[in-house]
């Protein structure tokens, strides 16, 4: 089975619910150039609180999704150049190539497992934003479209990376996917609301790292290759993405509604809010 699907986290009973498949327009970086999207969205969103239209709303969560995907993307390569099969852990699961922090920083594996749940941090992140909105039309609207296009992405990584060709087998993932989305919801929202970092902790470490004492990694062998070994859980970098959540929530609360689509980007001499940085990585070190 080339895709793990991770699901040790809080999960709520929803067996019964099915993730609806969008048959979405073709609307993604192309659905507005740089500078129409920021002009057109700044605008709307200025004037009217964000509570914008369908299609608007479902172009910005795009742009909104994509920053939470491009955290920990990565690629499958094809096998060749001495390697006859694409490589695997223990478990059966792809493991691919993958050049962000989360990789080469927190040694996470270039999985889908690795990459759906650090999405679903940063969309977890960007949910609480969104929570502060003035309406909660938009709220539930925005919500809906941005789990819409986890979806949308995660079917097309299945069927290209992973070469899942059968549509129920990947509805069969994307409904787990769902539930694990309202698990991550839950076990994050515990450890805000309960203001504790220690349970915050231990919701990153079921969510991300499968909530295992020895986790594989990707090391170099002395002829260049490279192979995946077993380490034992190293909980500064837990740490590490417990304070990285922290700053993010920070940095978003000061992020004007209207503003919440350049969140990906350099704007007026701001840094990207996303990002792992080495502030982050020295506050868990303290």
């Amino acid at each position: 089975m080339p895709l793990r699907i991770q699901s040790r986290s809080c999960r709520l009973a929803l067996e019964s619910v099915f993730l609806p498949q969008i048959t979405s327009p073709a609307l993604s970086r192309s659905f507005l150039n740089d500078h129409d999207r920021n002009s057109r969205f700044s605008g709307s969103l200025a004037t009217r609180g964000i509570a914008t239209g369908t299609y608007v709303s479902y172009g910005l969560t795009q742009t909104l999704f994509e920053a939470c995907s491009e955290q920990a993307d990565y690629t499958i390569p094809k096998p060749g150049k001495g390697q006859s099969e694409v490589r695997k852990t223990k478990e059966g699961e792809d493991v691919g190539i993958g050049e962000g922090s989360w990789y080469t920083k927190l040694d996470l594996l270039p999985t889908f497992s690795s990459w759906s749940q650090v999405t679903f941090l940063h969309m977890y992140l960007l949910t609480v934003r969104l929570r502060a909105l003035p309406s909660t039309e938009s709220v539930r609207t925005h919500s809906r479209h941005l789990i819409d296009h986890f979806s949308h992405n995660a079917e097309h990584r299945m069927a290209t990376l992973h070469g899942i060709s059968s549509r129920s087998i990947r509805n069969r993932y994307l409904k787990d996917l769902f539930l694990q989305w309202r698990g991550v919801l839950a076990a994050y929202d515990e450890g805000l609301a309960k203001d504790s970092d220690a349970v915050l902790a231990a919701a990153v470490w079921r969510n991300i790292w499968k909530g295992a004492h020895r986790v594989p990694t990707m090391s170099e062998t002395p002829d260049g290759g490279i192979c995946i070994e077993e380490k034992e859980v190293d909980w500064t970098q837990i740490a590490t993405v417990v304070a990285y959540m922290r700053r993010v929530l920070a940095e978003l609360a000061r992020v004007d509604d209207a503003d919440l689509v350049l969140i990906g980007e350099e704007w007026e001499g701001r840094r990207p809010v996303f990002g792992l940085r080495e502030s982050d990585f020295a506050l868990a070190r303290m």
